[in-house]
């Protein structure tokens, strides 16, 4: 429809012909309603002539090829590394499942529940739910962005979420932790003391610098990409004495100068590893030692949530265990302890606290016999 707009200090009317939201041809009129029709027969015309147009004009088939090239490059420079190679997965399978590289208009919603449902017999819920997601996102990013998009409905989202059955997260106690602590030695001692002292995630640790910890002023700077745009956050938390102590003391004996605070000691684990280079998962070293130290086994990320269980059992506000976790929202703050079973407790005491008082017994009226 057209709009009046102030041109020149002066409001008239501006047709303008969008097509897949993008503007596409555009004219001005003058003022008063026989204008205003003007503009409305103009933009009907205009519409149908680039319509008639496009269907004349020979244009080759976008394939999932272009596509998915063209949508991965972009998510590779927003989105962190695991997330990108996520999304490249699930085109993987798709290619997999379509038999190569086929046209886009090809993909139909029936197409797209065969594959998701695939994807649920053969994983799970939440996996196929994960690969409508990422897919879903790709088809609303080539309809705004690349041209030649198929002008039809999201397949992907087309299909309802699968239902999930996802397993609470394993958290380890404080006695366990201990146990895998006092096994450790050396760097591997002074990386799980700054993973509970820092409440940090895997990928924080393991970017860690020296030029990132100030003994000074007892502070060590975490940078992060998990932020609303993807952008790269840094936030300075502060040490506690054991960590600080500890550091230092690595600070002194480390046996490899490197920048990072951890890193490859020798190339043994990795032949394309050197040493000083920064760790990337260390998933075999968590699982290695917890089966030594006699205990269900944990990774990093149950480490955080462990630092939060301490921190809401010795009674910090939940805005101060916000602050060290360093969720930008409350609401993931109180998500994330509702899953570790803290509403749980609360639930409860309110439990406990309904059956204090007397309760009041009513009798059941008499069964009234038949005659």
């Amino acid at each position: 429809m057209p709009t009046e707009t102030n041109r020149r200090k002066v409001l008239r009317w501006r047709a303008i012909v969008k097509i897949r939201g993008k503007t596409v041809a555009s004219k001005w009129f003058g003022q008063g309603e026989k204008e205003r029709r003007k503009a409305i027969l103009w933009e009907e015309a205009e519409k149908k002539r680039i319509q008639e147009e496009s269907k004349q004009t020979p244009t080759e088939s976008l394939t999932m090829g272009v596509w998915a090239t063209a949508y991965l490059n972009d998510a590779k420079r927003r989105c962190t590394k695991g997330t990108y190679l996520t999304k490249r997965a699930a085109f993987r399978r798709l290619a997999a499942f379509s038999g190569g590289d086929c046209e886009v208009k090809k993909l139909t919603p029936s197409v797209a529940l065969s594959f998701l449902q695939r994807r649920h017999d053969s994983k799970s819920g939440y996996a196929a739910n994960r690969d409508r997601q990422n897919l879903g996102k790709a088809w609303e990013w080539g309809r705004k962005f690349l041209d030649g998009f198929p002008i039809l409905a999201n397949p992907f989202y087309a299909v309802e979420r699968f239902k999930e059955r996802r397993k609470p997260r394993y958290v380890p106690c404080e006695e366990d932790f201990d146990k895998v602590l006092a096994l450790a030695g050396g760097q591997d001692k002074v990386m799980l003391t700054a993973f509970i002292n820092l409440a940090a995630r895997r990928g924080e640790i393991f970017r860690l610098k020296w030029s990132d910890v100030d003994f000074r002023e007892g502070v060590a700077r975490l940078t992060t990409g998990k932020t609303r745009d993807g952008s790269v956050r840094a936030d300075f938390i502060p040490m506690s004495q054991e960590l600080k102590r500890t550091l230092l003391q690595w600070w002194q004996d480390r046996p490899v100068q490197s920048e990072y605070v951890f890193s490859m000691l020798d190339s043994a684990c990795a032949a394309s590893r050197s040493p000083g280079d920064p760790f990337t998962s260390r998933c075999h070293f968590m699982r290695k030692i917890c089966r030594r130290a006699g205990v269900r086994p944990f990774g990093f990320h149950s480490i955080r949530h462990l630092s939060a269980v301490i921190l809401y059992k010795a009674g910090e506000p939940v805005s101060m265990i916000q602050k060290v976790l360093r969720h930008q929202n409350a609401t993931t703050t109180n998500r994330y302890l509702a899953s570790l079973g803290f509403q749980l407790e609360e639930m409860r005491k309110s439990v406990e606290a309904l059956a204090r008082g007397q309760a009041k017994v009513i009798p059941l009226p008499k069964k009234v016999e038949a005659l």
